[in-house]
């Protein structure tokens, strides 16, 4: 991990808020698998990703693992009702992060505010991914699980083609299947002409509407 100046963030711009975050905050970088923060960590810091992919993990008392979510480029991390974290924070690749003191914001007058409101707004945007996230491991089957995580992810990404930076255990461990149940609804969702995967991690979206069908069944 390392830290850089306070220069402006080079990622594609999320309007004032993303300058108030480049004027503010200290830009770090972290290689592939580094932790950014842990569980149980005092929860003092917000972080914005300007390049990259997260993961947030939680080790469970039987040494099992849930990941919480994935994030990617625009994204807050670190969002907690409560004064520690309860989930572990992961780099899935080379990742370029903003980092801000939520204490220090109101020494930052405008910006600050701006900054604030926009935790607000992730927050209420979180907990309603949470709140999805709950209904899809409770209310779904395991082929559905998985259409719903290819949708979403094909949403997250522009163009064509989505490039997963996630492992088949990482989604595994998302949607609470084992990475042969994950395979298998793969195959048989390509099979059944709704994706295509061009490779372990690259995929593209043949039919959106039946696709989205099965989502919402």
């Amino acid at each position: 991990m390392t830290a850089a100046s306070l220069s402006p963030s080079s990622a594609a711009p999320a309007a004032p808020v993303a300058d108030a975050f480049g004027h503010i905050g200290v830009r770090m970088t972290f290689a592939a698998g580094e932790e950014i923060y842990v569980q149980d960590e005092e929860a003092d810091m917000i972080y914005r990703i300007v390049r990259g992919a997260v993961r947030t993990t939680r080790l469970l008392s039987d040494g099992r693992r849930q990941i919480g979510d994935f994030y990617f480029g625009g994204d807050l991390l670190g969002l907690e009702a409560g004064p520690v974290h309860r989930f572990s924070a992961e780099s899935l690749g080379d990742c370029e992060i903003m980092v801000i003191r939520k204490s220090a914001l109101k020494l930052y007058g405008d910006e600050g505010l701006k900054i604030e409101r926009l935790i607000w707004s992730e927050t209420a945007r979180e907990l309603q991914r949470t709140q999805e996230h709950v209904m899809l491991l409770g209310r779904k089957s395991a082929c559905e699980k998985v259409a719903s995580f290819l949708l979403d992810m094909a949403n997250r990404f522009r163009g064509e083609v989505a490039e997963l930076p996630m492992g088949r255990q990482d989604m595994a461990d998302y949607l609470g299947l084992t990475i042969e149940t994950v395979s298998r609804m793969v195959t048989q969702l390509q099979a059944d002409g709704l994706v295509r995967f061009l490779g372990c991690r690259r995929f593209e979206v043949r039919n959106r509407p039946g696709l989205a069908c099965l989502v919402d069944a």
